[in-house]
């Protein structure tokens, strides 16, 4: 029970679990013998196609080359989140129109910007005077020059992908340059240890060709199956379709019109009359979709709404028969059962796309990589702490996404109206929201040093959707100071503009240095 783990086995492929195996590979791989297998006959989701910023850490972490990632993953910039008609209602209604950039405010932290936006300029939205990053973006600009080191920034940005392509990037690298097992079988059998200290304890996947797989630690990164969290040891999911109605959504590709139409430097969100559309711009084609809850909208009128957006978007008229996605919203109740711990959709899954499920499994596996060296002996404890502290995250995930929709005026369908609801909020979003009517959100209200969403997060979501804090002016000097940041998130947005290239510009000057392998 005291000797170290020596032995891991990820169960499943996919983003998720290469990201797993590659990082733990890269920190750990000296001392862990890691092994992947998967089955070659299951599909992925292949939706989220967004990441947070932090993966150009991850990347960097496991030795991918920026470049070489953008040329094979049909990779484009992502500057953070665009939401069209979600307050009012009507996307081309003027006003109706805010960004989450991934800029933090200039003085965040510092400054009273709230008080002195208010107090100065409450007819401009509040994320375009205090960040340069809404106007690059609106310019179409990309967030870095062509002499910007790999992963370095001018503006902070993520990325947009091809799930598929990044999976097989990932398998790739983790296996011929990371010394990661790869084994492609199929799973019919879960062993556990009968008797002993470990006893309960997964001792090894029994596959069709190669065995039975052994392992001192199995990483579930099954996918909605989740076959080892869920199947096996029956850990039920904490379903949040009381909060988040969504539970289903219609996905698409498409091509451009023509090779030359400009490229999105963000994510586009678009409301409905009975959910969102999510619109992804990749160098070669869009993916995009309709979330919806089938409480509130049938499958036909999603798929109309969505074919009423591609016309109006521009998409030409051949286009693919979108796929149906079903889900039930919701996170496990435990993470780390014994000796098994989930990761990606096997430990939750909230609205296709969401960037956090990504960000979530970065998280994950960072964390497995700062608890190495384990013995059996302390997995017990680890685990406590591992479940109470992603308990926490995946419940903020849901506070910050239900004030996407909490706080909206659209009074066109039940939908909006039963988000409006109070009776429909998390209980932390009903603590807070009354006290941030007096104030800006300030990071005293969140509890941890590594929260999922800083303060300046939900000040962008709050003030987009047209919530207006009844705060008084802050005093002469500090109304100067929020006005010298004001004034220098200004003089930055005209500095980096004419600097910058043109988003395609630049993604077709990375794809011509030399050609992808």
């Amino acid at each position: 029970m005291n000797e170290p783990l020596r032995n891991i086995v990820v169960l499943g492929g996919g983003s998720a679990g290469w990201l797993v195996a590659g990082l733990l590979a890269a920190e750990h791989g000296d001392t862990l013998r890691i092994t992947l297998v998967e089955s070659s006959d299951v599909p992925t989701i292949g939706v989220g196609e967004g990441t947070w910023p932090s993966m150009r850490d991850t990347l960097r972490r496991i030795g991918l080359d920026e470049t070489e990632f953008i040329r094979r993953c049909q990779v484009s910039f992502k500057q953070g989140s665009r939401f069209d008609g979600w307050a009012r209602g009507g996307a081309g209604e003027a006003g109706d129109r805010y960004y989450h950039p991934f800029m933090l405010p200039v003085g965040h932290g510092d400054a009273e910007l709230v008080q002195a936006w208010l107090a100065l300029q409450p007819q401009r939205p509040f994320a375009d005077i205090v960040s340069p990053s809404v106007q690059v973006c609106e310019a179409g600009r990309a967030p870095k020059q062509v002499q910007t080191p790999p992963f370095g920034a001018v503006a902070n940005y993520a990325y947009h992908f091809d799930a598929g392509l990044f999976g097989q990037l990932l398998r790739e690298h983790a296996v011929q340059q990371l010394g990661v097992r790869h084994v492609v079988d199929h799973v019919d059998a879960v062993l556990s240890h009968d008797s002993g200290p470990r006893a309960g304890d997964i001792a090894a996947l029994r596959t069709r060709a190669h065995g039975d797989l052994g392992a001192d630690l199995f990483i579930d990164c099954s996918g909605l199956q989740a076959r080892l969290i869920g199947q096996h040891f029956g850990v039920a999911l904490k379903s949040e379709r009381e909060v988040l109605f969504n539970d289903a959504a219609l996905a698409v590709q498409v091509p451009y019109a023509s090779p030359d139409v400009p490229l999105a430097p963000v994510t586009i969100a678009t409301a409905w009359a009975k959910g969102w559309l999510w619109d992804i711009g990749l160098p070669h084609r869009r993916g995009v979709g309709c979330v919806f809850s089938r409480a509130h909208a049938s499958e036909d009128e999603a798929r109309a709404a969505l074919q009423a957006y591609l016309d109006a978007t521009g998409a030409p008229a051949e286009r693919p028969v979108p796929r149906p996605i079903r889900y039930d919203p919701g996170y496990r109740q435990q993470f780390w059962v014994r000796n098994c711990v989930a990761i990606g959709l096997s430990s939750g899954f909230i609205e296709p796309l969401e960037a956090s499920a990504l960000a979530l499994v970065e998280l994950s596996v960072q964390r497995l990589c700062e608890e190495l060296p384990m013995t059996h002996a302390t997995l017990p404890a680890v685990a406590r702490r591992y479940n109470d502290d992603f308990s926490y995250r995946w419940a903020r995930v849901i506070d910050f996404l239900k004030l996407h929709y909490a706080l909206t005026q659209r009074d066109d369908s039940d939908y909006w109206r039963a988000h409006r609801d109070t009776a429909s909020w998390p209980e932390r979003l009903r603590e807070l929201l009354p006290q941030w009517r007096l104030r800006a959100p300030a990071r005293h209200d969140f509890g941890r040093n590594d929260e999922v969403f800083p303060s300046a997060s939900y000040q962008y979501v709050l003030y987009g959707m047209g919530f207006r804090p009844d705060t008084r002016p802050p005093s002469a000097d500090k109304l100067q100071a929020a006005q010298a940041c004001f004034d220098e998130a200004a003089r930055l947005a005209r500095r980096f503009i004419p600097a910058l290239p043109g988003h395609r510009s630049l993604i077709d000057h990375l794809h011509a240095q030399s050609p992808a392998r």
